[in-house]
């Protein structure tokens, strides 16, 4: 494969940590230097991690950096995203990719001109329970898959989070702040979304923070806050998907797949492990073993592989393959969540103009290239 890709990171907020500290279990990048807006925050994390602490103009200048993770606020990706790459670096950005379908057009046109690569988050869909249930789908063994439900909902982020003003407003909610994670997975497991129905409401204007220095404080909420949409698939597939900050309790799965021969219930994929269930009849259910390296605990007792994504595109561009966590899929998906919106606001069935492959399986084999460990 040769040596690692060298990385930097522009953006030093929470997300951040996980970036630089994952990097320990993938073999084919390094984390080499660090950027943010406030150049205090560079230099802690640089000192934290022992990185170098650069200004962004440095950063995207220098010439051992070949990919450039954008880590900025999700208004903020597609400018830092276009500078990445006029300046001749490749960019993986967390999610979402971006907020509207014509800037990941304009992206990847940029992209395609100077022969470089896009990869966005969420990478989760790489985990040994979605990678199970891909496997089980793919052989038929709950036969044609007919429909299925996503259920996501909680009485929202004010409640722990102590700065949580961003959340309720445009470019997150529900929608943009958690869909990707489904939305990915729905089309890693049945391909692209041909068109959206939607209904969405913002119950309160306002938000209460409950926590920490700002306890009492009101907040505006300025994008929908539940959304229920159904998402018809390009493979005849209907899943109906449900996801509320205004839910105080409820016993729905998050996923569910059903098939003419069964039913697959699989776990969050806002995670990579989870327990994977069959059920074929009232007298056929099973729980799945991955087998999967991405299944097992590496972060107290959860499996946490993020950067697994930038790590596979490390790989792809020393490999001159594709990379999974590709700008197609993550332009496809942006496109979905901006319809859902849109179709939510409008009361209008939304058809999605865009397309995508799904990404190659990642079995087993495959997360032992990109890993820091001994195959078993």
């Amino acid at each position: 494969m040769g040596t690692a890709v060298k990385v930097g990171i522009i953006g030093c907020g929470n997300i951040s940590t996980t970036y630089m500290r994952m990097g320990q279990f993938f073999k084919n990048y390094k984390v080499v230097a660090c950027a943010d807006l406030n150049p205090e925050a560079a230099e802690a994390r640089a000192a934290e991690f022992g990185l170098r602490a650069l200004s962004i103009e440095e950063l995207l200048a220098d010439p051992e950096i070949e990919i450039v993770v954008n880590l900025t606020i999700p208004a903020a990706h597609f400018e830092v995203s276009s500078e990445i790459l006029k300046a001749g670096k490749h960019v993986y950005s967390e999610k979402p990719f971006v907020l509207t379908a014509e800037e990941g057009a304009t992206l990847s046109e940029l992209a395609a001109a100077r022969n470089l690569r896009i990869g966005s988050a969420p990478d989760t869909f790489m985990g040994g329970s979605h990678q199970k249930a891909r496997e089980i789908l793919d052989n038929g063994e709950i036969g044609q898959v007919t429909s299925g439900t996503i259920h996501v909902m909680s009485g929202g982020m004010e409640h722990w989070h102590p700065n949580p003003d961003f959340f309720f407003l445009p470019g997150a909610g529900p929608i943009f702040d958690l869909a990707p994670y489904y939305v990915t997975n729905l089309v890693q497991l049945l391909g692209p979304v041909e068109s959206v129905t939607a209904v969405s409401s913002s119950p309160r204007s306002h938000r209460t923070i409950a926590c920490g220095p700002r306890n009492g404080e009101q907040i505006p909420v300025e994008t929908p806050t539940t959304v229920h949409s159904i998402l018809k698939f390009a493979s005849g597939a209907i899943i109906s998907y449900g996801t509320s900050w205004d839910v105080k309790s409820h016993e729905h799965n998050n996923m569910e797949i059903y098939g003419l021969d069964g039913t697959l219930y699989v776990p969050d994929p806002n995670f990579f492990g989870g327990q994977l269930r069959l059920v074929r009849s009232d007298d056929d259910e099973a729980l799945i073993s991955t087998g999967h390296p991405f299944s097992k605990p590496n972060d107290g007792d959860n499996a946490n592989y993020r950067g697994a994504g930038l790590a596979d595109m490390a790989a792809a561009i020393r490999d001159g393959r594709q990379h999974r966590c590709n700008n197609e899929l993550a332009l496809h998906v942006v496109e979905v969540m901006g319809a859902i919106l849109h179709a939510g606001d409008s009361g209008q069935t939304v058809a999605i103009q865009s397309t995508c492959e799904r990404p190659a399986p990642f079995g087993a084999d495959d997360a032992f290239v990109i890993m820091e460990l001994e195959e078993t």
